[in-house]
């Protein structure tokens, strides 16, 4: 006989089909009981989905609104009860606001979306522009349902437009009424305006809109636009000419240290970086890629030749047992914990957190660009980079020596 410990063995195991076909009842019933484990009581959730057995449901509901069960639980549950008017007064209460899981925020935001809630219109055009996707998912999701409830025009009067997260609502339901969104690429938040250039599709339209656009600002976006649309990098330059090849300027950011940092970060930046990165990025000549087998064995013979005895270099991600990134470390000494250096993949850099002299000195003489402090901790302004979980222009340092988990 199939039990759900069979058809959920263990977390991972999860015959969904069967949890499916297995009496609703049964499933409401082990949801209802804490004392099962999470996980197999979330699987049951999900099985659930469009046979909820009425008598049932008080229990279902005590489970959601009991801040000691599990997040993922409650989170699942909410998904699952959409349509229970009866959740409407506890969603509300102040009290949801002290909820201390985001994710269960974020639940109960879009819970209020589909029960009707206007009053949480501007809440929701907040998670809507997240940058997370997964949250932004959300928040639409919940906007949606309001905007089928009670119509565009009255969630447009509830969120408003003093906000970017409003604006950004109001240019996604324009274009989803079939109207231009153009004019949005001179909105002053970078956020909407990228917003913007991701939903326009007429190359016409951004050619004409060039000669017209009130900001400089708005022309790259425009031509950002332009040139995602058709991949032609000879009118982009043009473009790019004809605007007078603006950039952002960085005190301490040769064209070297530049070239490099554009060509790895500028085409995927984050939406709130300046549009002069982008539209640079796509116009500049990549600088040649480095022969990283090559100046890994050019650094170890350095550091060989000056007595060091380095050890073989590792990836940062071998290095740090996670992830990966943008460079090599290479630690040397005879001591118990030793000193290292990074070698970056980006090109000819190398550096430490100490200042190791002779590691220096040794490199430089073998054609490495020692990055000292001082040029480290210049920041990049304008490009923005994720960078555990921030999206904010980064130092020189973390850049070419950039590891993520």
């Amino acid at each position: 006989m199939r039990t759900i410990e069979t058809l959920a063995p263990q977390a991972g195991q999860i015959d969904t089909e069967g949890l499916r076909a297995f009496d609703a009842d049964g499933l409401a019933w082990y949801v209802t009981d804490p004392a099962h484990p999470w996980w197999r009581r979330r699987a049951c959730v999900v099985a659930l989905a469009g046979r909820v057995p009425e008598h049932r449901v008080a229990g279902l509901i005590a489970r959601v609104q009991d801040p000691r069960d599990v997040d993922e639980v409650r989170i699942a549950l909410l998904d699952l009860l959409p349509d229970r008017a009866e959740l409407l007064p506890w969603l509300g209460h102040e009290d949801r606001r002290q909820e201390s899981s985001y994710g269960v925020s974020a639940a109960i935001l879009k819970a209020r979306g589909l029960l009707g809630d206007r009053s949480a219109a501007g809440e929701l055009a907040t998670l809507a522009a997240e940058p997370w996707p997964r949250l932004r998912a959300i928040g639409e999701a919940g906007l949606d349902a309001l905007v089928a409830r009670h119509g565009t025009d009255a969630v447009l009067a509830d969120v408003g437009d003093a906000r970017p997260e409003g604006r950004a609502f109001r240019v996604r339901m324009r274009h989803r009424a079939g109207q231009d969104v153009t004019d949005a690429l001179a909105d002053p938040d970078r956020a909407v305006a990228y917003l913007a250039q991701s939903l326009l599709t007429d190359p016409d339209r951004l050619r004409r809109y060039l000669g017209e656009a009130p900001t400089a600002e708005a022309k790259l976006w425009a031509a950002y636009a332009l040139h995602r649309l058709t991949g032609d990098t000879a009118e982009t330059r043009a473009i790019h000419d004809s605007l007078g090849r603006p950039r952002v300027e960085v005190d301490g950011l040769d064209d070297e240290l530049r070239g490099v940092i554009l060509q790895e970060y500028g085409h995927d930046c984050e939406e709130q970086s300046d549009p002069r990165w982008r539209v640079e990025a796509i116009c500049a000549e990549p600088p040649a890629e480095p022969d990283e087998d090559e100046q890994l064995r050019r650094a170890t013979a350095a550091l060989t030749a000056a007595g060091l005895t380095p050890q073989p270099p590792v990836s940062c991600g071998e290095d740090h047992r996670q992830g990966g990134g943008t460079y090599h470390v290479i630690r040397f000494g005879r001591s118990k914990d030793g000193s290292e250096i990074s070698v970056s993949t980006l090109g000819r850099f190398a550096g430490s957190y100490e200042p190791e002299p002779a590691a220096r000195a040794a490199l430089e003489s073998a054609g490495f660009r020692w990055i000292d402090r001082a040029t480290g901790a210049i920041r990049v302004t304008g490009l923005c980079v994720y960078y555990f979980g921030s999206r904010e222009p980064l130092d020189i340092a973390t850049l070419l020596f950039y590891w993520q988990d």
